[in-house]
């Protein structure tokens, strides 16, 4: 078709092939039906595919969890992007999340066993900058506590209150338990079929979430990480991770250039005390001087007084 130049169904035939392959992969198949529908889906209605990938992903995290061997099947360069936005700190701030995926020279050279071994609260980048200017938070959805999603293997529920960090917003304790309520749904049959008209429906009437959400700063408040270990105790495959913790993790040997940047850091840590310390006396000086300013604007006026009476006297 490229070669006789039949550019409409070439692009199409490409399009389906970068959702059966990328978007909605199958293993079983190279493009699936379930693909063939998306694909029709966004080509007539335009409709949006970011919850059916963002359904097949949460699919696949908890198919793995329950089965140690079951393969990742989901859209992987959208996970890849998520990962590297929020576990390397990148020095441009770019509200595009692939360009600013890009533009991160770490990934390259990062051996991701450790890295990932060694992630923590403060290694993590909870909230990058594409996700700014966002009208709140999508909490719920009609009558389910948490968000209904559809993909292409099944239904699956995500649950924002695990998530309100990453969205800019401090956890305050542990989430409240029907707040987590699980919806899961791996088969598109007969009987499935009023639940997924429901599911659809709710969708119609979204809560969201704003200001309440929001806190002084972007972290821990409660007893959130007490929860975390009653609710993670039952996963057997967390004791089986090579956990390196930050105390005893050796630091790499520093080279010159790096103890140069130190020294110059701590010159340019000193002479911010100086200028700090100058500031404070000229601060001083300034009051001084407005005091001594408002006394002498007192006297002359009462010496003008004085006079003018003296002289109509």
């Amino acid at each position: 078709m490229a070669n006789q130049e039949e550019w409409v169904p070439f692009v199409d035939i490409l399009t389906l092939l970068i959702f059966g392959v990328v978007l909605f992969p199958n293993v079983d198949g190279l493009v699936d039906l379930a693909a063939i529908d998306a694909f029709l889906a966004y080509h007539h209605s335009k409709e949006n595919l970011v919850v059916a990938i963002l359904a097949n992903l949460f699919d696949t995290f908890d198919r793995r969890c329950e089965k140690s061997s079951a393969r990742i099947i989901c859209c992987l360069p959208a996970l890849c992007v998520w990962l590297v936005s929020h576990l390397f700190q990148q020095d441009i701030r770019n509200p595009c999340p692939l360009r600013s995926h890009r533009l991160c020279v770490e990934k390259r050279r990062v051996d991701w066993d450790q890295h990932l071994a060694r992630i923590g609260g403060r290694t993590i980048n909870w909230f990058p900058r594409w996700k700014e200017g966002k009208e709140g938070v999508l909490f719920s959805c009609g009558d389910y506590p948490n968000i209904p999603l559809i993909g292409t293997r099944g239904c699956i529920n995500y649950n924002p209150a695990l998530a309100i960090r990453q969205l800019g917003n401090p956890m305050r304790g542990a989430p409240a338990e029907e707040s987590l309520s699980p919806f899961l749904m791996r088969d598109f049959g007969v009987q499935s079929f009023k639940i997924i008209q429901k599911a659809q429906k709710v969708w119609e009437s979204p809560l969201r979430k704003d200001k309440e959400l929001r806190g002084i700063r972007n972290g821990i408040i409660g007893g959130y990480h007490e929860w975390l270990k009653v609710r993670t105790r039952g996963l057997d495959w967390l004791s089986n991770l090579k956990i390196i913790n930050e105390e005893n993790f050796e630091a790499p040997e520093e080279d010159e250039e790096v103890r140069a940047l130190k020294t110059d850091l701590g010159k340019a840590r000193l002479a911010k005390e100086k200028f700090k310390l100058v500031v404070t006396d000229v601060r001083k000086e300034c009051a001084e001087l407005r005091e001594e300013n408002a006394a002498t604007t007192r006297a002359l006026e009462q010496e003008t007084k004085r006079a003018r009476k003296e002289e109509h006297g």
